[in-house]
């Protein structure tokens, strides 16, 4: 996956905060980093690289609270559907010699994975639903 985002100048952390904002905008820096299962320190590097490409907004400051939402900006929308090809066709190699029904065994066990380890309390943001036969929730 690194490889096929190398074409889009993206990691797999800078894609995969930006795959959880499409689905889910708004979320603030301690949100992005519970979905991407590293630290808030280690998110705002993330975020910041990333703003400074403007592919993202947060707010200078907030009416309420600490926390920033964080949404796309057309450019990061923009940037989000190609890399999000690109790992499509990733994930499409991965899984080729797999039939139906292992593709569905497959993914319900890796998100019984994500949510085990996420905890029962947890809003879980990145395991969602992924459209029908795919295997990436983000």
């Amino acid at each position: 996956m690194g490889v096929a985002l190398k074409s889009s100048a993206l990691t797999v952390s800078q894609y995969s905060c930006l795959e959880q904002l499409g689905q889910n905008p708004g979320l603030s820096n301690a949100e992005l980093a519970r979905g991407l299962f590293v630290s808030r320190q280690s998110t705002n590097v993330v975020l910041r690289g990333l703003q400074e490409r403007e592919l993202l907004t947060r707010p200078v400051a907030v009416e309420h609270g600490r926390a920033r939402p964080t949404e796309l900006t057309p450019a990061g929308a923009a940037l989000l559907r190609r890399a999000s090809a690109a790992v499509r066709q990733v994930e499409d190699r991965m899984v080729a010699a797999l039939d139906a029904d292992d593709r569905t065994r497959l993914l319900q066990n890796l998100l019984t994975c994500a949510r085990t380890v996420a905890g029962p309390a947890t809003d879980l943001h990145p395991v969602v639903e992924p459209e029908p036969g795919r295997l990436a929730a983000y």
